[in-house]
């Protein structure tokens, strides 16, 4: 079984930038796809990006097309998430998954995330 454990969040002021990590235990990181989520407070979570096993396909939601970039180390067993522009709406704990299905179905099993803030 993988282990996911999220990183690299923080603070930062509307506009600047984050990059988070996403480190997997495992042997089999490399034959998943994976995805990024976010739950802002009070809300449902939601998709933000994915990646296929091969690093040959990525997917975004729309409200981060364009400032998010995902990528994979798989001889790292890492998973990034490249936040650019980021806005006060993109406040939220954020988590990678195995990916159930493409583009966007997780698996579930969820960790800890790591939290993002946004000042305006």
């Amino acid at each position: 079984q993988v282990q996911l454990v999220e990183s690299g969040g923080g603070l930062v002021q509307a506009g600047g930038s984050l990059r988070l990590s996403c480190a997997a235990s495992g042997r089999t990181f490399s034959i998943y796809d994976m995805g990024w989520f976010r739950q802002a407070p009070g809300k449902e979570r939601e998709f933000v990006a994915s990646i296929s096993w091969s690093a040959d396909s990525t997917y975004y939601a729309d409200s981060v097309k364009g400032r998010f970039t995902i990528s994979r180390d798989n001889a790292k067993n890492t998973v990034y998430l490249q936040m650019n522009s980021l806005k006060p709406e993109d406040t939220a704990a954020y988590y990678c998954n195995i990916l159930r299905s493409w583009p966007s179905t997780p698996m579930g099993y969820w960790g800890k995330g790591t939290l993002v803030t946004v000042s305006s």
